[in-house]
């Protein structure tokens, strides 16, 4: 008489122990999948984890990430600085990131050969004359303070105004039109997030990527350039955006306040 008991083990080790009429043993358990792919949604073909893709939105919609603005987005910034840089370089953008400032941001990415140039998704925009003091301003600041840690020093609307009041032209004499284009060089500043809010909506934090906005030389220059003009009657002349390695002034979507 065949033994069919020993046959019909035999068959199920071929199996290597899974039942083949057990329905569930065909489905792979959410453990057991590719753990190399990154599909986030159907269709998903993108080659990034969610942090990376989020560091790169951020990188896009907004004119700077740092450590302080967007703490999770810089952490992904800093593990994978080289896939971001090539998804941006994708789109004729640079990256460009300062460890020491703790901040990092994208420009437009120039072409070698004048006679090429490259599609563009940001758009230059100049700085007006009150913009350009301010920034001077708040650059001076952070130069003159020595408290350890980015963002710490604290300005208020106040003495924005003032100081811009001491390059007013002798022949200005519509003071409140001359402190409306310093309320919007302000909220400029602050939707480009040079200047963050506290819980004081006339209180103020600079951020440290006003030096990137203005290194050194940039901002001798125009330091130069406004005390040679303080007597002009040009109040509203635009000012180039320096050149080099700087983010644009552009708004943020998002709108959060700090505690001061």
């Amino acid at each position: 008489m065949t033994d069919t008991t020993a046959s019909h083990v035999d068959d199920t080790d071929a199996f290597d122990g899974i039942d083949p009429f057990d329905e569930s043993a065909s489905v792979p358990q959410e453990d057991e999948r590719d753990e190399s792919s990154f599909a986030l949604f159907e269709g998903d073909e993108g080659r990034l984890d969610e942090p990376q893709r989020r560091a790169l939105v951020a990188l896009l919609r907004h004119s700077y990430v740092s450590a302080r603005t967007h703490a999770d987005e810089w952490r992904a910034v800093l593990d994978a600085e080289g896939q971001l840089r090539s998804r941006l370089n994708d789109l004729f953008l640079e990256l460009h990131v300062d460890r020491d400032r703790e901040v990092a941001w994208k420009r437009q990415a120039r072409s070698e050969s004048q006679r090429r140039g490259f599609p563009t998704l940001l758009r230059d925009v100049p700085y007006t004359r009150e913009e350009t003091i301010v920034l001077v301003y708040l650059r001076m600041r952070l130069r003159a303070d020595t408290r350890p840690g980015p963002d710490q020093v604290v300005v208020d609307r106040s003495e924005i105004l003032g100081h811009v009041a001491g390059f007013r032209p002798a022949t200005a004499t519509d003071r409140t039109r001359d402190e409306g284009r310093v309320a919007k060089a302000i909220e400029r500043l602050i939707t480009a997030r040079v200047l963050l809010k506290t819980s004081d909506p006339d209180r103020f934090r600079v951020a440290s990527v006003v030096e990137v906005l203005l290194p050194l030389e940039r901002l001798l220059e125009l330091d130069t350039w406004l005390a040679s003009t303080a007597s002009s009657n040009a109040t509203t002349a635009p000012v180039d955006a320096p050149d080099g390695a700087e983010p644009s002034l552009q708004a943020d979507d998002d709108d959060e306040e700090e505690s001061a």
